[in-house]
Formats: structure tokens, sequence, C-alpha cells
């Protein structure tokens, strides 16, 4: 499946000369409705497609960044899903294309009720519908998203993936991987608020959204809290830019190696380099490095599992270190810390309810 989305047009590394090429979102919709009735229109079982994440929240007019990509959500009829086809350049925009099962989105109570994905449905956001369920069940999701009865719900999902991530710490699992379920398990304490707020639950700049949420109720108090649940309330500038550095390094090493189809591989990939570090690049600059921590972090992870898989046990040892002076900053060395960690997470989430409730309470375009 992945070969068929890859590549159709743009082949190489075809990145967008961020200074020279400006691309408005309108333009990007346009490519991503292209490449769907190119491609995806043509895959079995193709029941509709429409784009999905941060493209949603934009204004036609207004341009794309260079540090982003435009996600795209297919919908295929059977019982089994295909390997997503991650990311990809087609007509010079950088896509990511991800495929749901026809049972997943089969009516508006469950999309409404999905914290990641009735965002993505409360506005013009399908592309394609040949059978017009979608567009039915888009009309019901428009109408119901912003009525409590729906925020609470997204809110209870939200809670409900921190627990799933933080129940999957295993002794027995790589360092790594512990480490993956603990930070994301953390960062959707940013989602629950976000939801509450009806804004974006967006995945590399959550704390950034989240910060700008927060201070608009004037609760930045909050967002220190949730930073220090991360653990770098308290880091430098000077930190952070170490350890970007570091994982830049073990980026550009593992996007050099990996064979291995990991469900993130298009992440670690020159294709999506401008987001994964040029983005967070950016981050930094805007001053927001305590926020950029949780993808600085969540890379390094993901490059860890690449290179203790992929690659030889010398490339591996060139960048352990990095990853555990990173990880000490965080307050975490051992599996032990992890459990720790998830302890305090799980012990603020009667707080983070009362919260998200609180922000709720004071958003007057939530409808009762």
């Amino acid at each position: 499946m992945q070969a068929k989305g890859a590549g159709l047009r743009d082949q190489g590394s075809g990145i967008r000369d961020q200074e020279s090429v400006t691309i408005s979102v309108e333009q990007a919709k346009n490519a991503a409705a292209r490449w769907e009735s190119e491609v995806a229109a043509a895959w079995p079982g193709f029941e509709g497609a429409f784009l999905h994440g941060s493209i949603t929240w934009l204004a036609d007019d207004a341009t794309l960044p260079a540090t982003s990509d435009v996600d795209v959500i297919v919908v295929l009829a059977g019982d089994d899903r295909p390997p997503n086809p991650g990311k990809f350049l087609f007509d010079g925009v950088l896509l990511d294309a991800s495929i749901l099962r026809a049972n997943e989105v089969q009516s508006a109570e469950q999309v409404l009720g999905i914290s990641h994905l009735a965002g993505s449905l409360r506005g013009a956001s399908i592309l394609a519908d040949p059978t017009g369920r979608l567009t039915a069940i888009q009309w019901q999701v428009v109408r119901d998203f912003a009525k409590r009865e729906w925020v609470i719900r997204r809110c209870e999902h939200a809670q409900g993936k921190i627990l799933a991530f933080l129940d999957s710490l295993n002794p027995n699992r790589p360092l790594h991987d512990n480490v993956t379920s603990w930070l994301f398990g953390t960062g959707v304490t940013t989602h629950v608020l976000l939801v509450a707020g009806l804004r974006n639950p967006t995945v590399r700049s959550r704390y950034v959204a989240v910060h700008e949420l927060l201070a608009e109720h004037d609760r930045l108090d909050i967002h220190e809290e949730l930073l220090g649940l991360l653990g770098a309330d308290n880091l430098t500038q000077l930190q952070v830019e170490r350890h970007f550095a570091a994982m830049t390094d073990a980026f550009d090493a593992a996007k050099s190696v990996i064979r291995t189809p990991f469900f993130f591989a298009s992440d670690i990939s020159e294709v999506a380099r401008p987001i994964a570090i040029d983005g967070t690049r950016e981050m930094i600059d805007r001053g927001y490095h305590r926020e950029a921590m949780f993808w600085i972090a969540a890379t390094y992870a993901r490059c860890q599992k690449v290179l203790a898989t992929d690659a030889s046990p010398e490339l591996q040892d060139r960048f352990t270190p990095g990853f555990e002076d990173m990880l000490r900053d965080l307050s975490v060395v051992a599996y032990d810390d992890l459990v720790r960690r998830s302890a305090e997470v799980r012990a603020y989430m009667p707080r983070l309810r009362t919260i998200a409730e609180q922000i709720m309470d004071s958003n007057v375009a939530i409808e009762e």
C-alpha cells in the first residue's frame, strides 16, 4: 500500500525550498484531493477520504507552514486495515496518509466521541464520499461538535488514551519503548485540555498549543504543572539545545539505516526532516524550548528503536550516551523511574479533569 501512495510525482527527497516556495492551504488541499482521486480512489474497498488534523483548522488563504504536512484519512471497507502509507511528497506537498476501516467511522456518535477525530469532520474536510455516508456523518458532527456532552466524551476518550499508554509499560521491553509509552501518556494530558477548549489536539506542538490556551484562561500555572509531569519545567535553553543537537544526529543516522517497517517509519526519513527537525528548531527559536522537549524526546526514542533494530552495534553505541543524557535531564534513568513518573500522571488526572471542566465552563462556544 505504501508504494502506491508515495512518490507518484515527486522523486528523491523533493523537499520544499522553504525560502523560495510558498504554498497556500488551499493549494495544499487541492494537492491532497488530486492524490485521492488519482491514487487512493483506486484502492480496493475505497469508501471515501477526508482531511485530518491541523490543515482543517487553517483558513484556505493562509500559507501552509513549511514545517507542516497535510494529513489525509482514507476509509476502506473490510476487516483488515492495511499499513498506513505515511508521509510522502505529491505535487510539492508533504502528505501523510492514514487508513481507517469503514466500521471505525460508521456513525456521527462514534466520531463525536473520538478526541483526535471529531475536529477533522467539524468543517469542510471531505475529499471524496462515493456512498454519501461521510457527508451525512459530517453534517451531524458540525451540528453537535460544540455540545457539552460530546466535549466531555472526547475529554474522557483522551483520558483513556493516557491510561492506555501508561498501562503498556513493561519491564521486559527495551527502555526506549517504555520511554515512548510514558512520553505519549504524559503528553496526552495536553489533549484533554485542548479538547475541552475546542482546540486542535495537535501532535508535535501540543505543549505550545496548550500554553496558548491556558494563557487565554490566565492559567499558566497549569502549564507549568504539565511541563513538570514531563520533566521539562526547569530545563534551560542550553540543555534543550544540547539534546536537540544529539537527537538531530541520531535522526540523520536512523533515517539512513531504517529498513524495518515500523508504523512511524515515514516520520524518520529525509522527506519528514522539515517537520521533525526544522519544526522543532522553530519552536526553540520562538522561545518554546521546554515545550519542544516532548517531540525531541519522542523522536529520539523512535530513533533509538530504529538503531537498535537496523543499525550495527557500533552505530547503536554512538547515540546511546546522548539518549541517556537526555533522560537524566528529564529525571528518568531506569524503568522504575518511568513507573514512578507514570504514577504521578495518574495521580494528576482528577485535577486535570477539574481544569478541563473549568475551561468548558468559561467557553461561550460550548453549547449545553
